[in-house]
């Protein structure tokens, strides 16, 4: 556990990729089975205890803290786990640390009656960063800006080039913690892991963003182009080994959406876009979101947020692999297989005739009211390759959209930004009603938070718990993505994605913008 905990502290105050791949690696190659591999499975999110939960640290902190101090300090630490890491008085004397291992062995097998006194006695025997990381395991969120992918990347490094982050990708899902044939595979005393017919995952084909100089570089005639719509990227795969719907980081979202995969009867691997969609209209992205992050859907989600998926590409045409074919054949098989099997919930994304780059740029300024972010451009000859390869695809998406409103409302924010009133809350005018659109906590520098900090105390009128209510007298420029519907908001709706582009103290509050030109915004499958 130590060992463990050591990772953990050096990852989360070391900022360079790189790094944090040095040590993964030296802690890969030093750790003793069987900890490595569940520390493997905790860096990638693979590890789930069902009896442990936050709430236990909670009650664990009520019995050794005062809580007054407690809620101080969690407010200005910002983390839990951290808290009681920082703030568990211990015993002297007591046992030595858990190992790894020991840990998920009792966290996954212990009931929950048994685990407070278990989990205490750990902790007393524990320093600081041990403390931590034990409480993080039990939390679910280590929080040292690893991915899943960062550490698949650290194992290949550990092979000096024999194999690379890819391969283990396309094993993954066929592996379980704490990853025994993985590490004799990557250390050459064991075979590749056999996948099998496993649903496995596939690393995908990304893009990237439409620079002025790859602008200027396009052949109209070899470019292929879509809808950029406004969901997640997915990839189905279906084979005599199961069904997964995995979101382009490798996530596996199938019990989320249990319509899609009851709809996967078939034996293929397709790269597409997850949608909510009602009556052939894709519905904002705020609708999709209902559906995301949840372990579970009841039948009122499944009805009134129906999902679907609009087909990019095929991967595997039942068992054949044709990644590396160019993407005009990859699309007319693609088309063949749907006429074949014609799935439920799924279409095809339609490809967009065009002559010129104008015309595309005519095109990409006219979805601006719709659940479009842009367009997707692509090279016909372009075999479907892993990552993002230079000069294959590119995304075109919309210029952002911006608001003047006015602020209306400051908060506190959140561990280093407990001290600062960072989150804004904004307000366009209705009529002679300023009327709440949308809250940010970015896009500002520090220097612009001092200052809006000042601004906020020197000019609040009311509070109303940890929530200040300001003069309406400040203009901001917020930037956004899209406007939605949202029965929360006064307003009756909400910016997606909104950030503070630019402080405008230099305009008169009257002056700032009203709701009627952000209805205009609105989808119209949103308003149906």
């Amino acid at each position: 556990m130590i060992a463990f905990a050591a990772l953990l502290e050096r990852l989360a105050f070391t900022p360079g990729r790189n790094a944090k791949i040095v040590l993964l690696r030296r802690y890969f190659a030093t750790a003793p089975d069987p900890d490595r591999g569940f520390g493997l499975a905790a860096v990638t999110g693979a590890l789930r205890f069902a009896a442990a939960r936050p709430a236990l640290i909670r009650e664990l902190a009520a019995t050794r803290t005062d809580p007054v101090l407690f809620a101080w300090s969690y407010d200005y630490v910002g983390d839990l786990a951290e808290t009681v890491a920082l703030m568990w008085p211990g015993t002297a004397g007591g046992a030595a640390p858990p190992r790894l291992s020991e840990v998920v062995a009792v966290l996954r097998d212990t009931p929950r009656a048994a685990l407070p006194a278990i989990v205490a006695g750990w902790l007393d025997a524990s320093e600081a960063p041990a403390r931590l990381a034990l409480l993080k395991l039990i939390t679910g969120g280590l929080r040292v800006g690893v991915s899943a992918r960062l550490a698949k990347v650290a194992l290949a490094d550990l092979t000096e080039g024999r194999i690379g982050a890819d391969e283990i990708e396309e094993v993954w899902h066929a592996l379980t913690p704490p990853y025994a044939p993985l590490f004799a595979w990557i250390e050459g005393r064991g075979p590749r892991p056999d996948a099998a017919d496993a649903p496995v995952f596939r690393p995908p084909m990304l893009a990237h963003p439409l620079e002025a100089e790859d602008f200027a570089a396009l052949d109209p005639a070899a470019l292929r182009a879509e809808w950029k719509w406004d969901g997640i990227r997915v990839q189905l795969v279906a084979t005599v080994g199961g069904r997964r719907l995995y979101s382009r980081g490798a996530d596996d979202i199938s019990a989320a959406f249990p319509e899609i995969v009851a709809a996967m009867d078939f034996r293929a691997v397709l790269d597409g876009e997850l949608l909510v969609m009602r009556a052939g209209e894709v519905a904002p992205f705020a609708d999709l979101q209902q559906r995301l992050n949840r372990r579970t859907v009841g039948a009122r989600l499944l009805r009134e947020f129906p999902a679907a998926v609009r087909l990019y590409d095929i991967l595997f045409d039942g068992v054949e692999d044709v990644r590396a074919l160019p993407f005009d054949a990859r699309r007319a098989r693609l088309e063949a297989w749907f006429a074949r099997t014609r799935p439920a919930r799924m279409d095809l994304s339609s490809l967009i005739d065009f002559g010129t780059l104008d015309d595309l740029a005519s095109l990409r300024a006219g979805a601006r009211a719709a659940a479009i972010e842009g367009l997707m451009l692509k090279r016909g000859d372009a075999p479907y390759l892993p990552g993002r390869p230079r000069g294959l695809w590119w995304k075109w998406k919309r210029a952002p959209l911006t608001v003047d409103a006015v602020l209306m409302y400051a908060q506190r924010g959140h561990g280093r930004r407990s001290s600062f009133y960072s989150d804004y809350t904004f307000g366009v005018w209705r009529d002679a009603e300023l009327v709440p659109v949308g809250k940010a906590y970015s896009g500002f520098t520090d220097a612009e938070l001092a200052w809006l900090d000042r601004w906020v105390r020197n000019h609040t009128i009311a509070r109303f718990g940890p929530v200040r209510e300001v003069a309406k007298a400040l203009v901001l420029e917020v930037a956004f993505d899209a406007v939605q519907v949202s029965s929360r908001h006064k307003s009756g709706i909400a910016l997606r994605f909104p950030r503070i582009a630019r402080l405008r103290p230099d305009k008169p509050a009257a002056e700032a913008d009203c709701l009627e030109t952000l209805l205009r915004l609105v989808p119209v499958a949103s308003v149906a």
